[in-house]
């Protein structure tokens, strides 16, 4: 009895100083997590419609945030809140103090302002809304002249006319493709097309030769910097080839 007894109380004590050991190494890790893991440097990609001061804020959006791994095992296990423009954000940890954030953003290829709502409608290539803010981002070309009836949210643009979405789509994924931004594109009498860039007018014309007239405006604009005018290329045409500037003091 009395030896059996010793021996459950030395199976007793080992487990005690286990029991110590283990708190001892997790208080440890602890004590390495809150003093190492701290964030020092976060490190933004993706991003065109926010600058790299937004995406940290919506990140580190807790009282916590100064924390690398706190932050890694957050969004392992949540998604970050909404942020109007942005469909999703990867959130790595390169040990121990730098964050590397990820952007994926939504899609834009334009926007329309709808007074009714005092929002823009802003749409992807597919002609689908797929925000409505009344944020501006700047680096979206403005679109007017377009007739616009009730704008729904993840549905496609109502606009009249049967090749007006079209030919309006065709048009920004051009000017995407020759990596052009203009400030406006106005829809006019007769389906013409007129850009904005800076102080220079770009008139295109009808929904005709657009890739051709683009490509061209790509080698041209660079050469107009500074300048103020109208870029005529509505008269254009594989037969005439007909480009001229009508500069303006």
């Amino acid at each position: 009895m009395e030896k059996e007894r010793r021996r459950r109380k030395g199976r007793g004590r080992i487990a005690g100083m286990v029991f110590l050991l283990l708190l001892l190494i997790l208080a440890i890790g602890v004590l390495v997590a809150v003093k190492l893991f701290t964030v020092d440097k976060v490190v933004v990609s993706g991003n065109s419609y926010y600058p790299q001061e937004v995406i940290e804020e919506w990140i580190l959006d807790d009282e916590y945030s100064w924390n690398s791994l706190y932050v890694f095992f957050k969004y392992k296990l949540e998604e970050p809140r909404e942020l109007a423009f942005v469909e999703s954000a990867n959130i790595s940890l390169k040990p121990p103090h730098t964050l590397q954030i990820a952007v994926h953003e939504k899609e834009l290829m334009g926007r329309i302002y709808i007074d009714s709502l005092g929002q823009y409608a802003y749409f992807d290539k597919a002609g689908m809304v797929v925000e409505m803010s009344s944020e501006e981002i700047k680096n979206v070309p403005k679109v007017t002249g377009i007739d616009v009836e009730k704008i729904v949210l993840y549905e496609k643009l109502p606009i009249k006319g049967n090749s007006v979405l079209k030919n309006l789509l065709s048009l920004t994924q051009i000017l995407k493709k020759y990596e052009l931004t203009p400030k406006n594109i106005k829809y006019g009498t007769e389906g013409s097309y007129t850009l904005k860039f800076g102080k220079i007018s770009v008139m295109l014309g009808q929904a005709e030769d657009f890739n051709e007239k683009v490509s061209r405006l790509s080698k041209i604009l660079p050469k107009l910097e500074g300048q103020k005018g109208t870029l005529h290329l509505e008269g254009w045409s594989e037969n005439t080839k007909d480009i001229t500037f009508e500069r303006l003091n």
